[in-house]
């Protein structure tokens, strides 16, 4: 009986290390709404439309620094241009720029947050981009297709997001 048991278990377990190592679900759009002049839809030709950026070999860190992925031949499109093309968020006075930030969602729930300030009055927004290629790949054949990546930040992958889906203006209240 016990055998059995173990064996379920054993079963249970390796099914959930599959799982897990399925990855985050390929996006091939991505929603930009909320607080927004205009909601829009942004899909992989869109993306394309605006200049890329070569952008070298990224080591992709860990919260305590550990490099765990070097990604090769890294291009992509300053992300900032993309929300741009949503209209802008429309403040009655500029001061009320500071109290708005984006929900980054991806399709696996993951969840990272920009402030207005960071990604339109800091060096962050000169380095968020939206990868169009690595390691030989062009979007469509990357891993979670839409990705996020910030260049500004010490480890980088805390806010590398895979699977973009929604990107979210909310205004803090």
């Amino acid at each position: 009986m016990m055998r059995y048991f173990f064996s379920f278990l054993f079963c249970v377990v390796a099914g959930l290390a599959y799982g897990q190592r399925q990855g985050v679900l390929a996006t091939s759009e991505f929603r930009i709404t909320g607080d927004i002049a205009k909601e829009r839809t942004v899909i992989i030709a869109d993306i394309m439309k605006y200049p890329q950026v070569e952008l070298g070999d990224i080591s992709i860190k860990n919260h305590r620094g550990e490099e765990k992925v070097k990604a090769r031949h890294v291009k992509g499109v300053l992300l900032m241009q993309l929300l741009d093309s949503a209209g802008g968020i429309q403040a009655e006075k500029p001061k009320e720029l500071s109290e708005y930030y984006f929900v980054f969602t991806a399709s696996d729930g993951y969840k990272n947050v920009y402030s207005w300030n960071e990604i339109y009055n800091s060096p962050v927004g000169k380095q968020l981009y939206i990868v169009t290629g690595q390691d030989g790949k062009d979007i469509k054949d990357m891993d979670g297709r839409i990705q996020v990546l910030s260049l500004g930040d010490y480890n980088t992958g805390r806010r590398y997001l895979k699977g973009l889906a929604v990107v979210e203006v909310r205004r803090a209240r």
